[in-house]
Order: C-alpha cells, then sequence, then structure tokens
C-alpha cells in the first residue's frame, strides 16, 4: 500500500477549508485535476468505445527474467551472463510462438496467466524495446556518431521519455496527452476527462487540453467530509454546508471566482461520477489487493462508459518496486506474482463480461537491467520487454528480435546492457493508431516517429493489434 500512499502526496491547501476545519482528500483531484477542458480536435473511428491501460513498471523492470530463453545454448548463455540471478531452466513457463524460428522462449515461473493469455492469443511481447532518437549500432555509440537519448539510464530522464515520446530532452507533455487532445471530441463527456489517472498527476497523460481526472480504487478521489448525500452524521452536513457557502460566494476579485467555479465543477464532476460508478455492477472474481482493486474500479467506469459520456478513455496507474539493486530473486518473484494474480483477474473479467475487444492493457518501465549481478541485484540498463494484453491483440507472438545475452554481444554496451532493436515510437504509434488517431496525426503524436516508420506507410509500425 505504501504505493497508493505516495500517489496521494499532491494536494492543494486551501485556507478556507482548513479555517472550517476541513482538509482536502489525498490525491491531485483539487489541483483542479477533475474538472475538464475545452476542445476542438475531431477524431476518427467515431461511435465505438475504446480504452487503453498503462500499467507502469516503476523503478525498471528486469523484463529478462520475465521472457527468458529456454533453448540449450541460448540457455546456457543466459545463465553465464546472469549468474546468480538466472531463473532455474526448469522453472521456466513454455511458450512457443510460431512466429520465432530457431529460438525457445519461457515466461517467468510466476507469469501463469500471462502465459494462458499469451498461448490463447490474448497476449504478445515487444521484444528488446527502448528509447532511441535514431537506430544505433555498437560501433556508433562507442564513436559517439549518433546521437543518443537524454539521461541514459537515469530514472528521471527515462520515465521522461517513455512518457513523453521525446527522448532527446525532457518533453513537458505526454505522448497520452497529446493523443487524448487529438480526439477530445470524440467524447459526449467534456467535464471529465478521458484521462484517468489512478497516480495522481502525471507526465504520461499531461496535454494542453485535458486534466487528468483523479481516481482511486474506491471512485472518484473527492473532499474529506464532504458529503451531500448524508443525512445522519451531523459533522458530515455540516462540513458540506460549509463548503457549499464558499463555493456560492460572489467575490469582488474575478479571479477568486473563477478558482471558485472551478472549484464549485471539480466537486460536482467527482459527485456526479461516483453516483454513477455506485450503480455498476460488482465483478466477483476480484481479490482485494492495491492492483485487484485498481482494476475493480477500471472494470466498472467501462461497463458505465455509456452512461459517462465517454467513447474514448486512457487509465494510468504505476506499480513500483521494480528497482533491483538489493533484491533477491525471491523479492522479484512476489512482484511478478502480484502483477500476474491481478493481470489474469482483469483480463478473465473483460473476457467473462464481452469487454475485451474495447480494451488493450500494455506495459511501460524506464529501462531494463543490466544482464549482469551486482552480487545482490541488478543495475540500470537500456533495452527491455514489454507485454501487451486483450481481445484486439494479435498474441501468440514476439514482435521485435529476442537478442542473444551473451556477454559483450554486437548490442551490449557494458555488463549487459543491451541496445533496444525497437524504438518505443513504434510501440506507441501502434497504440494510438488503434485508439483512432489518424495516420496523418502520428507526427504530432510522436515527433521522432519518422526516423523508424515512414508517414504514409500501408504497413502497421509493429503489428501486433488488429486495426
Amino acid at each position: 500500500m505504501s504505493q497508493y500512499k505516495n500517489n496521494r502526496r499532491q494536494f492543494l491547501k486551501l485556507a478556507s477549508l482548513a479555517g472550517a476545519g476541513l482538509s482536502t482528500s489525498a490525491s491531485s483531484l483539487f489541483n483542479l485535476n477533475n474538472i475538464g477542458a475545452l476542445s476542438s480536435a475531431q477524431a476518427s473511428h467515431q461511435g465505438e468505445y475504446k480504452a487503453l491501460v498503462c500499467v507502469y513498471l516503476g523503478g525498471g523492470a528486469d523484463s529478462y527474467n520475465m521472457l527468458i530463453p529456454r533453448g540449450d545454448s541460448e540457455y546456457a548463455e543466459y545463465l553465464t551472463t546472469r549468474s546468480n540471478y538466472a531463473i532455474p531452466k526448469d522453472q521456466i513457463l513454455a511458450i512457443n510462438p510460431p512466429n520465432l524460428v530457431g529460438k525457445q522462449l519461457g515466461l517467468h515461473p510466476n507469469m501463469v496467466n500471462l502465459q494462458n493469455f499469451f498461448n490463447q492469443g490474448k497476449a504478445a511481447w515487444i521484444s528488446n524495446i527502448g528509447t532511441l532518437i535514431n537506430p544505433v549500432t555498437k560501433t556508433a555509440y562507442q564513436n559517439g556518431t549518433v546521437p543518443l537519448p537524454m539521461g541514459l539510464f537515469s530514472h528521471s530522464d527515462q520515465s521522461n521519455q517513455w512518457m513523453t515520446g521525446i527522448p532527446q530532452g525532457r518533453g513537458a507533455k505526454g505522448w497520452a496527452g497529446r493523443m487524448s487532445d487529438l480526439l477530445y471530441d470524440i467524447n459526449t463527456e467534456q467535464k471529465i476527462s478521458m484521462n484517468c489517472t489512478f497516480a495522481g498527476t502525471n507526465l504520461f497523460q499531461k496535454s494542453d487540453r485535458n486534466i487528468e481526472f483523479t481516481l482511486e480504487s474506491r471512485g472518484a478521489t473527492t473532499l474529506n467530509s464532504y458529503n451531500p448525500d448524508e443525512t445522519y452524521n451531523k459533522f458530515v452536513m455540516n462540513a458540506t454546508r460549509s463548503i457549499d457557502k464558499m463555493v456560492a460566494h460572489d467575490y469582488n476579485d474575478p479571479f477568486k471566482n473563477t478558482y471558485n467555479q472551478l472549484f464549485s465543477s471539480a466537486i460536482e464532476n467527482s459527485i456526479r461520477f461516483n453516483r454513477i460508478i455506485a450503480t455498476a455492477p460488482t465483478f466477483e472474481r476480484y481479490t482485494d489487493n492495491y492492483l485487484s482493486n485498481i482494476f475493480h474500479m477500471i472494470t466498472k467506469v467501462i461497463a458505465s462508459s455509456s452512461e459517462l459520456g465517454f467513447k474514448r478513455q486512457i487509465f494510468f496507474l504505476d506499480f513500483g518496486g521494480w528497482d533491483t539493486h538489493d533484491s533477491s530473486l525471491d523479492e522479484f518473484g512476489g512482484l511478478i506474482r502480484d502483477l500476474d494474480t491481478s493481470l489474469g483477474e482483469w483480463q478473465s473479467t473483460l473476457d467473462e463480461n464481452n469487454m475485451s475487444q474495447d480494451v488493450v492493457t500494455f506495459t511501460m518501465s524506464e529501462f531494463g537491467r543490466t544482464l549482469t549481478s551486482n552480487g545482490n541485484g541488478t543495475d540500470h540498463a537500456w533495452g527491455g520487454n514489454a507485454f501487451v494484453m486483450g481481445g484486439p491483440v494479435r498474441g501468440n507472438r514476439i514482435y521485435g528480435d529476442y537478442p542473444s545475452l551473451a556477454m559483450d554481444s554486437n548490442i551490449d554496451v557494458g555488463y549487459g546492457s543491451l541496445i533496444p532493436g525497437l524504438a518505443n515510437d513504434l510501440y506507441f504509434a501502434e497504440l494510438a493508431l488503434w485508439f483512432g488517431v489518424p495516420p496523418s496525426e502520428l507526427h504530432n503524436v510522436l515527433p521522432n516517429l519518422g526516423n523508424f516508420y515512414a508517414q504514409g506507410s500501408t504497413n502497421q509500425p509493429l503489428g501486433f493489434l488488429n486495426i
């Protein structure tokens, strides 16, 4: 739960509320995140609901201990390189993608659900992907003859780049935010943003026209001690009346009046959202843990999308703890187990309730980890693996070339830090096209995409989604 608490530390301290003996809820809601914004953008593919769900593995996930070689020669290289951080071969869960010739791969032993979804064609892996400005060779890297992403191996810089799609600098807006600006008018609901966050204010969804709508596992974040439906608790009733009087007051200062209107709108939007969600069905499959509770709430939101007025939504959640400098294989395995269990409940619920074709779930993480062990864990690296899941996925496939994990290979720039074979722009572009971004607008969402994918191409960037 510490991750959840950390995401709830951004507040707007209102002196007027403090004077009334109230406090704001622990969220960025009353940074005016639940207000919405204005736009005149037009969207394609109107009339169908689609949701993107980004699971951010904060800290840099060791994804070469998620997607693992199991052929004799490839596993021998892996074992030599990873030493005490290698997964025993007899524990690896087999997968047999038909498009992988000459190699055998498997998954971490705690990825039972993901193995099943992969084999059923509902999940795919994107191999050796990372931040790139241009294609990079080892010689060019060593000679400094090609531009490299800013702040390689830095948490803050690489996280920024995965969220913004701008590897040459520190972007101020996210690629999901730019995408939501283009598609804003597709939703009939203009007060609640299509960008729903369980991680507070975030760069991934930062945009010009959409302000993130802050959610918790129980619904939209609201003010503590504010509830217009409460008729028995005198403290809550008095607090609610006090707040209502404050926001109804007509100030001489136009800035105060504008702020009051925005603040009042935020309250109204959150209350309306929670009243609608309260009528949504309860999905029994979910267990009571941090990730499962979030996925349960997302399921309720999707089930209520028509009443809420949504045809497009982007959900963002941050599941941290992957910075494994000093972490045992058992601790790493615990993270994998929690992730896999929650994803299993999530995808199964979507399947059982005919929602699967409307939703794509995908992972991001700031970088992979070194293939070599530091004795206690692994350090920051570059290329890694990501997975995508959902009904629209062309699953049971590996996209991209799974690399050799031998030391000093032609893409190893030190300690088993691998040069990505795929730019994450291609990953993002595929998701954007499925979501409804017109091909002609991809360059506005991903400025560097043209270095890896020709605008106007009739081919998909990677091909892992049915578009």
